[in-house]
């Protein structure tokens, strides 16, 4: 156990280093990332804005367009949040996937136990919202692991 919290220090003391070493480099990754999310969801992120909210139950996904009378961005949200309420119940995360570039924290675990999570799809009047429930408290974890 102590071996395993020194090697997590060592490991996340590297990563504060390399980041602090070259921040071009997190820019980058960020700006990329931006756009990939943006190809990814289908609606800008400069005219949205993207909440995650973490539940006792598990959490919620809210975005909502930043001017209330856009319209096209307000419909894009709805159409991308109920696409993926119904991909992350079926156990398919690929959307995060290819916008992190990377498997987001809790997402081998949420596709595991994919079964023991629900997702709700809503339209408040700005944009759409999916929130997650579980009982499981493995999956619970993973929801807050992806949603932090």
């Amino acid at each position: 156990m102590r071996i395993k919290a020194i090697l997590t220090v060592l490991v996340l003391a590297s990563a504060i280093q390399a980041q602090q070493a070259n921040p071009q480099t997190t820019e980058q990754q960020h700006a990329a990332m931006m756009k990939r999310r943006d190809a990814g969801m289908g609606f800008s992120h400069e005219k949205t804005t993207h909440h995650f909210i973490l539940l006792k139950d598990g959490g919620a996904i809210q975005v909502s367009a930043n001017d209330p009378k856009d319209d096209t961005s307000r419909d894009h949200i709805r159409m991308h949040l109920s696409h993926i309420a119904k991909m992350f119940s079926e156990g398919n995360f690929d959307t995060p996937m290819f916008i992190h570039d990377t498997t987001p924290p809790g997402v081998p675990t949420m596709t595991k136990l994919h079964s023991e999570i629900h997702y709700r799809y809503q339209q408040p009047d700005s944009g759409a919202k999916i929130t997650i429930a579980t009982a499981n408290p493995k999956a619970l974890q993973a929801v807050h692991e992806l949603s932090s």
